[in-house]
């Protein structure tokens, strides 16, 4: 689960890390009385989007750039007003955009340098990851793309965790010497402990940067969360409303279900990620657009699936549904009574396609059956992808 920037600045302050001065704002006034309060230095406005690339989007009313430089209260105020309510578009948005209803106004000290410092999880080795990149800022992929030797790394040890000393030598390979070499060293040191404290999956600092009198200053944050371990944090699990901009994914939440919305045609309920992830690529195979993913999970009841349901045929993109269950934990017969309760409810206009396979197949095929609903059945998943694909496009 990702956070807005401004909550990251917040959770990481607890822990030390050197962030200016801000606050979240929904409203102009909100906004100008924030700047008020802050003035005597040059201010920055910022969308709150889950998305990067904010400074170089544009909203769709035209305003350019999610991020602005301010150098007083008034132009602060008359910058939220373009900003708040608008839907902006970035390069990582995709074309519809996202929402701003709120902003982070804060203090923009002068940058002189902008480093890069992160730690996420190396599923390869199986432990944290430290990076650190002398070239931060908005290019910063494109110089892991082109320059892979300006991007530093170093493994940590889940059991003996991170030491000053590692941080240092890393430091070290990022250009930096004395005091700003030791800042690092010490927001490295901070940065892994929140990681480790809060069940993070990602902390990324872009930019870290040097700025007036040679100190280190936190400008832009980005967090993750393992959603697993939330019952452990029940404030940074309360944040899970808040960041879920689509209701659809909201609703998913509560019913503990997995769903990713995508921009697609073709409505997926499918049990396993795994499964999930083959089913889009057959899907693919054959012409198809995903409009989700969606993972009902292996132990799913009975109310869960009926909620899969409203939340699928709800996505009005949505033009056939494809159900691709493989009975292992999860039965076909369950899955079966509650498509025929979903359906049943909730009348969809949209043709529905659905391959069991695995635990009472035979029983949720013969539910199926008996229903007198309008659902197409296959064995064969090729057979089953093709018709979800072509209902899809017969539906326009």
């Amino acid at each position: 689960m990702n956070v807005y920037e401004y909550q990251a600045r917040d959770l990481l302050a607890r822990y030390g890390l050197p962030i200016p001065a801000g606050a979240v704002a929904s409203s102009p006034q909100q906004a100008r009385d924030i700047a008020e309060r802050l003035t005597g230095r040059p201010l920055v406005v910022k969308a709150q989007i889950l998305a990067g690339g904010r400074g170089r989007g544009r909203f769709v009313s035209g305003f350019a750039g999610g991020v602005r430089l301010c150098k007083n209260p008034a132009e602060v105020e008359s910058v939220a007003q373009a900003m708040l309510g608008g839907v902006l578009v970035t390069a990582q948005t995709g074309p519809e955009g996202r929402p701003v209803n709120k902003l982070l106004v804060a203090e923009a000290p002068r940058i002189s340098r902008e480093l890069y410092l992160a730690i996420l999880i190396d599923r390869e080795h199986r432990c944290p990851l430290l990076i650190g990149s002398s070239r931060g800022g908005v290019d910063i992929e494109e110089v892991a793309q082109k320059e892979p030797d300006a991007i530093q790394r170093l493994r940590i040890d889940f059991l003996s965790g991170l030491w000053p000393y590692q941080a240092r030598e890393l430091a070290g390979r990022m250009g930096l010497h004395g005091s700003l070499r030791n800042q690092v060293v010490d927001v490295a040191v901070r940065l892994y402990r929140f990681f480790c404290d809060c069940d993070a999956s990602l902390v990324e600092i872009n930019p870290l940067a040097i700025v007036e009198n040679e100190r280190i200053a936190v400008i832009d944050a980005k967090v993750g969360f393992d959603e697993n371990a939330l019952f452990r944090h029940p404030e940074i699990a309360s944040y899970q409303d808040e960041v879920l901009e689509d209701p659809r994914e909201a609703a998913a939440a509560k019913a503990r279900l997995n769903y990713v919305g995508l921009s697609g045609n073709i409505g997926c309920l499918v049990n396993g990620a795994g499964l999930a992830m083959a089913t889009m690529d057959i899907l693919h195979r054959y012409g198809g657009e995903p409009a989700n993913f969606l993972d009902v999970g292996g132990g799913a009841d009975l109310e869960r699936v009926t909620r899969a349901f409203d939340i699928l045929l709800g996505d009005p993109k949505v033009r056939s549904v494809f159900v691709h269950i493989f009975g292992g934990i999860l039965r076909c017969d369950l899955i079966a009574r509650g498509m025929v309760e979903a359906i049943s409810r909730l009348q969809p206009k949209v043709p529905i396609i659905v391959r069991l396979q695995g635990t009472n197949f035979e029983e949720g095929k013969e539910i199926l059956e008996q229903s007198g609903l309008p659902i197409r059945t296959s064995d064969d998943l090729a057979e089953a992808a093709r018709k979800a694909v072509e209902a899809a496009r017969e539906a326009g």
